[in-house]
Order: structure tokens, then C-alpha cells, then sequence
């Protein structure tokens, strides 16, 4: 996709399609006005007739519209100006780019960042305009026999600022917002993959492959016996069940000097989780190739940051394997030992990921971070509690909680924060172990991160429970991205810090 900024007159681009926004009731946004007055008055005719009010999403295509050089015209209901904050914004982009993409416009100039949201700057306007565009025009058709064609796919679009004193500065937006959309696009193609190809061994290669790609990401992958050596009896208790070979991969992103502590970035990679001998239900399993959402994330997100080239040090780990029922698979009471020394009582083979995140987050020690930050789908219960609107949070560090929020304010991609208060930790007790794995049905998702913070007392610490937020589930079922916008986000800010 070929993306520019400019500041240009809507009246006066020869381009197959101009984008302007209509608010409600049937009122012209700026750049519809302009080109209202350029045409005669042709659009306050039309919605004089009632042909467009401007409800939020409503589209409109008109062509040859008399006294502008543009093939055709796109309004864009916008809803009420008042009203008009990020969520409608976002609504408004989404229903033009997709729009543009099936209606044969190769190229287009969208005004729609000109409009004014509440408390958004252009900066802010043109990296959401981005993100949405390479969002909206992602397919994954690959292990098609034939390929989802578009007719006349958008190739090209203009983005359009106000003031010419603001191009600079929306094309270092853009520029955000194409290293952001390549970063989510590499997370949606791995969680879209299915078991059977995107294994351990595929994720490994993948950041192999990263690694190739930019010069300053070095790559380490692990094996079993690696891990054996590094007692990982909570991980490598996981991988028994499957014939596929556990990978614990880590990548080094060097922005800045070696003094400079590293954020890590832990993200839950089973490829596919079948529950284990407590076996999953068969509806809906299919969607359990999800379950490496959380490594998906962080590989994205060290493609976000090898497009930055952001001056920060980040380390990415995934530990990666699958959960699968077999003869020597973790059984209901088995007990291991964690990396830490800790023991586990396993009463529930389908509380996996935590025994794989445990292992890694011991294993993060090494790098001396400043933050540690993990990312996983790791409870159905925070599906319930939260939708698929915001992902779960919980820390031991305030501040890192409170940034790591208005990273997902910024971004559109957020987090709530869920209490962890030492109350909960009882709930995880064993009369046989240090601990058990699950904490019954009352406030699943607490006690799973309570869980993992057993192992994570030495630093500052965050999970992120992406349970509701990685997938789409129904007619639009597939990998979102999230939380790559959310976590670039906290690397940039991070950055600007500096």
C-alpha cells in the first residue's frame, strides 16, 4: 500500500476518489463544503432530498460530480460533530477504506483526517487512519486453492492535513502507523495459521527470520534439552503431550546502549491447545490455534520496533509449545518444579499457559530488566468479565499500570485494570505442592496472575490477559493484532522519554 500525506485543496484532486465526511443531521464536514461549492451546491441538493443525513457509517459513492477533476466522490457519515470521539472516527475510516477496496478506486485522497475529534490532534488523526487502512485491506487467503480477488484493490491513498506546517509531522505519523500495521499484520498472520503449520518450529523460524530482516534483532532459540539443562520442569511438563518439540525463543532488540535496561516483552506461544487430558469441548476448538496470540503479539511487536528503529533495548521470549492429550502428558495431580524451584500442583491440564509463562518469566531474570511485560490468552474468565473490548491487566507496579492504560488509550487498543491483592493467592493453595495451577471458578483471571506473580517478585511486572481481545470469533473469525498497537505504543513512549 502506497501511503503519502498532503495538504491540497479536495476541490482540485484529479485522483479516482475523494473521501470527505457528512455529519448528522446532513451537515458538510469543511472539505465537503469546499467541494459543495465547487459543484454548485450538487451535495446540499442531495441531502436537502434526504438521500444522505450523515448516521454514523452510512456511505454514499457519487461520480462525475460536475466541477471537480476527482473520477468520483465518497461521503462518509461521520455522525453527529459533537459526538465525534475515536470510536466514531475509527467506524468512519474503516467504512470508507473498505468501501474504496471494493468498488474499483485504485487510488484515493481521504479528507476524513481533517475532521475534528475530540481531543485528537494530526498526528494522532493520521496514524489511526493508517493503521485502519492496512487493517481493512489484510487478507489471509494463502492456503487458498483460489484467492480472495479484489477487483481493482486500493493500491494508492493520500491522507490530507489541514496546514502545511503540519506534513512534516503526519508523515512521522504515518510512518508510525505503517510500522504499527506491519507489526499487527505479521500478528494476524501467525494466529491465523492453523496447527498444523504454525508450530514451535514455525515461530522459531519466523524470528529467525525478523532477525534477518533487521540488523540490530539478534535471535537465540532454545531446545529441549536446553531447557532441560535450565531445569524447566513447569514448561518442558506441558510440551510431553505432543510429538512437536518445544522452542523457547528470545529475541535482543539493541536500540541503545548496553547500560540501558531492557524492556521484555513475554509472550504465551502454545500453537495449539487442546486442553490437555482435560480435554477442551469439541465446539469451538478449532479456535484454540489462537492460543499463541500472545507470541504472535511480541513477534509484531519487535517488527513495529525494527521499523522505528526506536532508541530503547527490548527483549522479546516466547515460549512456545502445544497442549495435546497423550500416554505421557501431564495428568490432574501430577506435581512439577517450576525453574524458580517452586512446585505445582497441576489439577487442571487446560491452566497450561501459566505453566509455560511461569518458566519464562524465571528466565527473564537474566536480562536484567527494568519492566517485564507478558501477553497471553490465558483465561475464558476474562472473556466474560470484559468482552472483547479491553484486555485484563494486573501488576505489581502502579506506574507501569497507569502506562501501560494510556498506551491503550492512545493507541484504541486497551486495558483494564483488574485488582491483585494478596486476598486472592490463598485460592491457589495445595496440601501437596507450593501451589496449584487453578484457582476455582471465582475470579479466574485474578488468580491465574496471581499465579504468575509468584515468579515475578525480583522486578516490576505486568500481564496482560488477551483472552477476548486476540480473536474475532463468527463470520469475521481471525487474529486481530492486539495488543501490538498498545504495546508499540508504550515503546514509544518509552522512546520519547528517553
Amino acid at each position: 500500500m502506497d501511503i503519502r500525506i498532503q495538504s491540497a485543496a479536495p476541490e482540485k484532486q484529479a485522483s479516482a476518489c475523494v473521501v470527505v465526511g457528512v455529519f448528522e443531521p446532513r451537515r458538510l464536514s469543511a472539505a465537503a463544503a469546499r467541494i459543495d461549492q465547487a459543484s454548485g451546491g450538487y451535495l446540499s441538493a442531495l441531502l436537502r432530498k434526504g438521500d444522505m443525513d450523515g448516521k454514523p457509517g452510512q456511505v454514499m459513492m457519487l461520480h462525475d460530480v460536475a466541477g471537480i477533476p476527482a473520477n468520483r466522490l465518497l461521503l462518509v457519515g461521520c455522525g453527529k460533530e459533537r459526538e465525534l470521539g475515536p470510536t466514531q472516527y475509527g467506524a468512519a475510516v474503516t467504512a470508507a477504506v473498505k468501501t474504496l477496496n471494493d468498488t474499483g478506486a485504485r487510488d484515493a485522497h481521504c479528507f476524513l483526517t481533517e475532521l475534528p475529534v475530540k481531543d485528537r490532534d494530526a498526528h494522532w488523526l493520521v496514524r489511526q487512519a493508517v493503521e485502519t487502512t492496512l487493517h481493512c485491506v489484510y487478507r489471509f487467503d494463502r492456503l487458498k486453492s483460489e484467492k480472495d480477488t479484489v477487483r481493482n484493490p486500493l493500491r494508492r491513498i493520500a491522507f490530507n492535513v489541514e496546514h502545511k506546517r503540519d506534513v512534516k509531522r503526519a508523515q512521522k505519523a504515518a510512518a508510525e502507523g505503517q510500522a504499527i500495521g506491519a507489526g499487527v499484520s505479521v500478528a494476524r498472520e501467525l494466529g491465523n495459521l492453523p496447527g498444523n503449520v504454525c508450530t514451535p518450529t514455525y515461530l522459531a523460524d519466523e524470528a529467525l527470520g525478523i532477525a534477518r530482516k533487521y540488523k540490530n534483532i539478534r535471535v537465540k532459540v532454545l531446545e529441549q534439552k536446553d531447557m532441560e539443562r535450565l531445569k524447566m520442569g513447569a514448561l518442558l511438563s506441558v510440551a510431553r503431550g505432543s510429538r512437536q518439540p518445544p522452542k523457547l525463543i528470545t529475541l535482543e532488540y539493541k536500540g541503545a546502549d548496553a547500560k540501558h535496561k531492557p524492556v521484555v516483552l513475554v509472550g504465551k506461544g502454545i500453537t495449539f491447545d487442546a486442553g490437555g487430558i482435560s480435554i477442551k469441548p469439541a465446539a469451538a476448538m478449532d479456535e484454540m490455534k489462537f492460543d499463541m496470540c500472545g507470541a504472535a503479539s511480541v513477534l509484531g511487536t519487535l517488527t513495529a520496533l525494527g521499523e522505528l528503529q526506536l532508541p530503547i533495548n527490548v527483549v522479546g521470549i516466547v515460549p512456545s509449545c502445544e497442549n495435546l492429550p497423550d500416554g505421557n502428558a501431564n495428568k490432574p495431580g501430577d506435581i512439577v518444579e517450576s525453574m524458580s524451584g517452586q512446585t505445582i500442583e497441576v489439577l487442571n491440564t487446560d491452566a497450561e499457559g501459566r505453566l509455560i509463562l511461569c518458566d519464562a518469566l524465571s528466565y527473564a531474570e537474566r536480562f536484567n530488566p527494568t519492566v517485564v511485560i507478558d501477553i497471553a490468552t490465558l483465561t475464558g474468565a476474562c472473556v466474560i468479565a470484559l468482552g472483547k473490548h479491553a484486555s485484563g491487566l494486573l501488576s505489581n507496579h502502579p506506574p507501569l499500570a497507569d502506562n501501560l492504560i494510556t498506551a491503550g488509550n492512545e493507541s484504541g487498543d486497551r486495558a483494564w485494570q483488574l485488582p491483585l491483592w494478596e486476598e486472592y493467592q490463598q485460592q491457589l493453595s495445595s496440601n501437596f505442592a507450593d501451589m496449584a495451577n487453578i484457582g476455582g471458578r471465582e475470579a479466574g483471571t485474578i488468580t491465574a496472575a496471581c499465579f504468575l506473580a509468584r515468579f515475578t517478585k525480583k522486578y516490576k511486572w505486568a500481564h496482560l490477559d488477551i483472552a477476548g481481545t486476540a480473536w474475532n470469533t463468527g463470520q469475521e473469525k481471525g487474529a486481530t493484532g492486539r495488543p501490538v498497537p498498545l504495546l508499540t505504543q508504550y515503546l514509544l513512549d518509552r522512546g520519547r522519554r528517553r
